[in-house]
């Protein structure tokens, strides 16, 4: 998925931002991109840096490490040791989240649905997306259950839900019978097949059985379409904050523009300009009801 996204936020010119990709060599050393990172924390003009997983390279280079390089003020997609704790502890005016599960957070709001008191199961448990995912939904005072490769009778648990969020990189995992009739289903999946018919020359399969869900949920997001655009938007956003913090200011208008950088193989820009303020700029050229509703 991450080659799929990868180009969307190449385009920040399109809300104001400015965005550098810095693509270094597959023959990179964990020493040069260690010191590619350092440098943009200690530049005062970047406010956000995306570290673009997995790496493309052959150098044996441990992500985790180089991840945890990045400023966790920067570290705008939330996957830093730092970030990732204050948002396990409830602290979120401290940190940054992960876009996919901070997308799909906005998504359920605009759907209108209070998660307070529901019963909530996550299906996976990644540190990009399941696990923050749990986080969030739990610090919102839902009932979550975490599912993943081990748990027994997952149709159970599913059918219990009355949110389910999916990210289990598995195509059509989740059948649409499992789902409980009115359940928000929200479809982080992303599993590519080659379909000659595409002008891509690909067809993209969510982790859901679509075409039988939304017959029976409230409310499901399609694939493509649904939670990307979502993440690209609050990976925009995530960088406005940033700016801001950085820059003593509460909002963000006029011809102030501030900028960003991201690296190794994709991604970001830094704040904008037009803008009063974050949540208008995550709904702003965006379809954000992508949900089919009854």
């Amino acid at each position: 998925s991450s080659g799929i996204n990868a180009e969307w936020p190449l385009r920040p010119g399109e809300i104001g931002i400015h965005g550098v990709h810095l693509k270094l060599p597959p023959t990179t050393t964990q020493q040069e991109l260690i010191d590619n990172i350092e440098r943009l924390n200690q530049d005062p003009t970047v406010h956000g840096i995306i570290l673009q997983v997995p790496l493309d390279c052959n150098t044996g280079i441990d992500e985790t490490l180089c991840t945890n390089v990045l400023s966790p003020s920067k570290d705008v997609d939330g996957l830093t040791d730092v970030n990732a704790g204050r948002l396990s502890r409830g602290d979120l005016k401290r940190c940054f989240t992960p876009c996919t599960p901070t997308g799909c957070m906005v998504l359920i709001e605009e759907a209108g649905v209070d998660v307070k008191g529901k019963n909530v199961c996550v299906v996976g448990r990644s540190k990009i997306v399941g696990a923050p995912m749990h986080d969030l939904l739990l610090w919102a005072h839902g009932t979550v259950t975490t599912c993943h490769s081990r748990t027994p009778d997952l149709r159970y648990h599913i059918n219990q839900a009355d949110i389910v969020v999916v990210a289990a990189g598995k195509k059509e995992l989740v059948k649409g019978e499992w789902i409980k009739p009115g359940a928000v289903v929200i479809d982080c999946g992303i599993n590519p097949e080659p379909d000659a018919t595409k002008k891509s020359g690909v067809k993209l399969w969510g982790d859901v059985e679509y075409p039988v869900a939304k017959q029976v949920a409230g409310a499901i997001t399609p694939v493509p379409g649904g939670v990307g655009p979502m993440t690209v938007a609050l990976l925009m956003r995530n960088t406005v904050t940033s700016a801001k913090r950085m820059h003593g200011v509460t909002s963000v208008g006029g011809q102030r523009t501030y900028s960003t950088a991201s690296f190794p193989a994709s991604h970001l820009g830094g704040a904008v300009r037009g803008y009063s303020t974050s949540a208008q700029l995550a709904r702003t050229g965006l379809r954000l009801i992508q949900m089919l509703k009854k």
